[in-house]
């Protein structure tokens, strides 16, 4: 929106010619982003905490030190949503595909997240919406993403996979691109979701992988940079940076608010979209298995869910002492706010890892 109008404006004076660089607007819709949650967090939450639904639902299968967590407010991720979609809206070239695949995706999966806990919070169900129909609205959004992203895919490079590390290794994917597209944006979304758990826990992870999406983003863009680096050189693929700034600033803010103890907790609403977002970006730059790393928390939390599972069908035996994964830690005895940080120590080292094979291969 600004963009346009600086490029009408720059015909008056060069100096908005400077608005045309995407590291400026990806700053600036950082920044914007990290505003609008600061401003807007506050009357958002007495609204959620006004509300005559006693705030968020406690499964009473869970640890016990949740059971004070009872009635703080929920659906604090439509305020991330709000955000990014108006710092996106602000610096965002809007006449980018891809831009406009990644708000769609955010908003739908966050209409998924928003029905999900509306039922939590007035049926007084923490399970929320029966998770048949959960999935197969996720399923026909993500894959209407993923079909739109193959139908209108302008370079070889933009359906075939590559693999970190293996500079000379590229399997076309053909139609088998939907498929992929479609796991990893349904899969991340409910991996995401799996990790919020703790206060903080899965949005500062959330953050930094959006940051380190954002550089793939800006070199798989640039045609120079993409050669030098050896990486799929996707046309467009640079507009990205915008929107992965936006989520960072956007979680940030959040954090603000949702740091121990959480003054709102995120929700599926903002779970599940910011997930389904991360996972159409690393789809669209081609740096699907790099995501796997450095969203490995959210991969472990998942994995260690599906274990479990799995175990006690099986053989009538848990794995851990409750899963996801960052309860086991708790019923450990660790504090929450150590499992926290310490998730989050470990967030760090898997983005620099997934960002070493930018120049590793």
């Amino acid at each position: 929106m600004l963009l346009e109008l600086a490029r009408w404006l720059q015909g008056l004076d060069r100096f908005f010619a400077l608005f045309g660089y995407l590291t400026l607007r990806a700053i600036l819709s950082a920044l914007t982003a990290l505003l609008v949650s600061l401003w807007l967090g506050p009357p958002i939450i007495r609204r959620l905490a006004s509300l005559k639904t006693g705030g968020q639902p406690i499964r009473s299968d869970g640890p016990q030190s949740h059971l004070s967590k009872a009635g703080t407010p929920t659906m604090g991720g439509a305020l991330i949503i709000a955000a990014v979609v108006a710092a996106t809206l602000l610096w965002g070239d809007l006449r980018s595909r891809y831009v406009l695949v990644v708000l769609g995706v955010l908003v739908a999966f966050g209409v998924i997240g928003w029905i999900d806990d509306w039922r939590k919070l007035v049926h007084r169900d923490p399970n929320g919406m029966p998770a048949r129909w959960k999935y197969l609205l996720q399923s026909l959004f993500g894959l209407a993403a993923a079909i739109i992203l193959y139908m209108t895919a302008d370079a070889p490079a933009a359906t075939t996979l590559y693999l970190p590390l293996l500079k000379g290794v590229a399997i076309p994917l053909g139609i088998g691109f939907v498929v992929i597209a479609y796991f990893w944006i349904v899969g991340f979304s409910n991996a995401v979701n799996l990790t919020d758990g703790l206060d903080g826990l899965a949005i500062m992870p959330t953050v930094l992988v959006a940051g380190a999406l954002g550089v793939f983003a800006y070199a798989s863009g640039h045609a120079v940079f993409a050669q030098y680096l050896q990486i799929p050189a996707v046309p467009g693929a640079g507009e990205l940076v915008v929107p992965c700034a936006a989520i960072a600033g956007a979680g940030l803010g959040f954090l603000w608010f949702n740091t121990y103890p959480a003054q709102v907790f995120m929700g599926d609403v903002g779970a599940l979209a910011l997930g389904a977002a991360l996972g159409a970006i690393a789809v669209i730059v081609r740096q699907e298995l790099v995501l796997v790393i450095m969203g490995g928390i959210f991969v472990v939390e998942t994995l260690s869910v599906m274990m479990q599972v799995a175990s006690f069908k099986l053989t009538g035996r848990r794995i851990f002492r409750m899963a996801p994964i960052h309860h086991h830690f708790e019923l450990k005895g660790w504090p929450e706010p150590r499992v926290i940080v310490r998730f989050w120590i470990i967030s760090v080292v898997l983005v620099l890892l997934g960002l070493a094979t930018l120049k590793v291969r």
